[in-house]
């Protein structure tokens, strides 16, 4: 079936058309580009409706992410509508794994786009038709790096870190709120419950941490876009520094070296709002220092179910943070891998992973009235972590190679050979 939209279309209708056929219309923000690259008038908005320029076919997911590559093939009218230049550009909706192509020329940054360099791969006539293939790494960006409004462990200015002002002319800052928005929309009781049945039988694949850590090389973090940094380096720099700090805390090591694994779950179709971000307790009042919580809550279901709504919803005063269900992401999948493959690593360990995105709680002290003695004995260990982990992004990158063995016996200390995901 073929579509034609125009970017600045509502493009939440795009999810009925997840994998058909779709005819992509020029548009660009940047009016003299359009005009040098194709010519004609353009409205005031910035936007043109010209004759399709390609058809983007797309079948099944699988088919084009695979071993965190994005591969897609584009079927040309005629073989004059093939670009001169050896790049392109790729677009891809940060809450699905699927994207749309603009060749030549700037693009207009909308609501659930991130726009990226893609090499074109090779290009050949198949059936009688030119085909032009690209290819590119899955990209994430974790918004927990990028929004909130504490800078609880800055050792640099308040603005280089996580600033969560609006600016809807930021492409980066944009697209984090929107997936704010989308977390904060979809993350219910119902859909974390749903979630755990799908993610917690463990039978996704089967692999060692160094080779889980190798795989999240390919899902690079598109925070930063001058910093072309993969999860992997960070991983290795995080554990670094506490390796600096505290020298003789092995398991610590360790825990910054595996805190992120959950990101695998990028690799295998799960939304980007339900994979990265500040995590926060569902089934119970927003807290209010949760980053966007005036505005991204208003049409999350949860919001409207009385048993649910207030303050303590569906707990207690005191229960415990192990009686409270968090919102779905990378850090609550990590504990669970480290819980169902009989990990060894402490207590303390398993509270950083599992609460490291948590800043709610951790950063500004809301959902204390949730927290038992131990939750509250475990503070100073997830902030002592935290200031590691989101501060020791920098250019330096580590030798890797070099490293591996070290952390290698810290895996065989503390985890089996083989992690089942």
């Amino acid at each position: 079936m073929e579509r034609r939209f125009m970017w600045g279309d509502h493009m939440e209708r795009m999810d009925d058309y997840r994998w058909k056929e779709l005819t992509i219309l020029e548009s660009t923000y940047d009016p003299e580009a359009l005009n040098r690259y194709q010519g004609g008038e353009i409205d005031e908005n910035g936007f043109k409706s010209i004759a399709p320029i390609f058809v983007f076919n797309a079948t099944r997911q699988e088919d084009i992410l695979k071993d965190g590559m994005i591969t897609c093939r584009i079927t040309f009218e005629s073989e004059d509508s093939i670009p001169a230049g050896r790049k392109a550009f790729c677009l891809i909706i940060n809450d699905h794994s699927k994207m749309f192509i603009e060749l030549q020329g700037l693009i207009r940054e909308d609501r659930f786009f991130l726009f990226k360099e893609l090499d074109i791969k090779q290009q050949f006539v198949e059936n009688n038709t030119p085909v032009v293939e690209l290819q590119t790494k899955l990209g994430v960006i974790d918004p927990s790096e990028l929004l909130r409004p504490e800078p609880s462990f800055a050792t640099k200015p308040v603005g280089q870190f996580r600033d969560y002002t609006i600016d809807p002319n930021d492409p980066i800052k944009e697209r984090v709120r929107i997936t704010y928005e989308r977390m904060h929309t979809n993350q219910t009781v119902d859909f974390v419950n749903k979630t755990k049945e799908r993610w917690l039988k463990f039978d996704k694949f089967e692999s060692t941490i160094m080779e889980a850590l190798v795989k999240l090389n390919d899902l690079v973090d598109e925070s930063d876009p001058d910093v072309d940094m993969p999860n992997i380096v960070h991983a290795f720099q995080t554990a670094e520094r506490i390796r600096a700090e505290y020298p003789d805390l092995e398991w610590f090591h360790l825990t910054g070296l595996i805190h992120d694994l959950g990101k695998v779950m990028a690799f295998y179709g799960e939304p980007q709002w339900a994979v990265v971000g500040d995590t926060f307790p569902v089934g119970c009042d927003w807290g209010e220092s949760i980053v966007y919580r005036d505005t991204s809550f208003k049409n999350n279901p949860d919001g409207k179910n009385p048993k649910y709504n207030t303050k303590f919803g569906m707990y207690t005063k005191n229960c415990g943070l192990k009686n409270v269900t968090m919102s779905w992401g990378h850090d609550e999948y990590m504990y669970r891998v480290l819980k169902h493959n009989k990990s060894t690593l402490p207590k303390e360990a398993l509270y950083m992973i599992r609460y490291h995105s948590f800043y709610p709680w951790h950063s500004s002290g809301d959902y204390m009235y949730l927290c038992d003695d131990e939750d509250k004995e475990m503070l100073k260990w997830i902030l002592t972590f935290n200031k590691y982990d989101l501060y020791s992004k920098c250019e330096v990158v580590p030798d890797i190679e070099a490293l591996m063995p070290y952390y290698q016996t810290l895996v065989d200390k503390y985890l089996p050979r083989i992690i089942k995901w």
